[in-house]
């Protein structure tokens, strides 16, 4: 989606999100339907997974996965992406002058909130815990 809109600039609520999620959503569907062990990684706030995932909680064993860093290092990584990958353009990544700003929508980013099993995991240096940790909650279909 991010080829076919060379001219894309993004925003809160703009065009090609509105367009994804629908796709992104639907993906996820399909796969859990046909029974596929699948991740779905996206830093998407609660108002937008947790009404579509909620009606795959019967057809699947959700584990959420809640990966954390320090603002400073997620803005160095964003900054990083963007002139490494060229397609991070559609996202709404801040640039350097808008750290600041950035810091405050951090703090109120409301995390999926589902009642389903949650593991937290710190991502600043390595995964804490870890893989191994990770790997044994998600496998726990209990």
């Amino acid at each position: 989606m991010a080829y076919g809109s060379p001219e894309f600039a993004p925003s809160p609520g703009d065009e090609l999100t509105v367009r994804t999620l629908p796709v992104f959503f639907g993906v996820l569907e399909l796969l859990v339907r046909a029974g596929v062990t699948t991740v779905a990684e996206a830093a998407f706030q609660d108002h937008v997974w947790r009404p579509r995932l909620a009606p795959l909680r019967d057809l699947a064993h959700l584990r959420i996965v809640h990966c954390i860093v320090d603002t400073d290092v997620a803005v160095q990584r964003m900054m990083r992406r963007r002139e490494e990958h060229p397609l991070r353009r559609v996202h709404a990544d801040p640039r350097p002058e808008e750290a600041e700003t950035y810091a405050e929508q951090r703090e109120a980013f409301r995390r999926v909130s589902l009642d389903a099993p949650w593991i937290e995991v710190d991502t600043t240096d390595g995964y804490k815990p870890g893989l191994a940790a990770i790997v044994a909650f998600v496998a726990d279909a209990n």
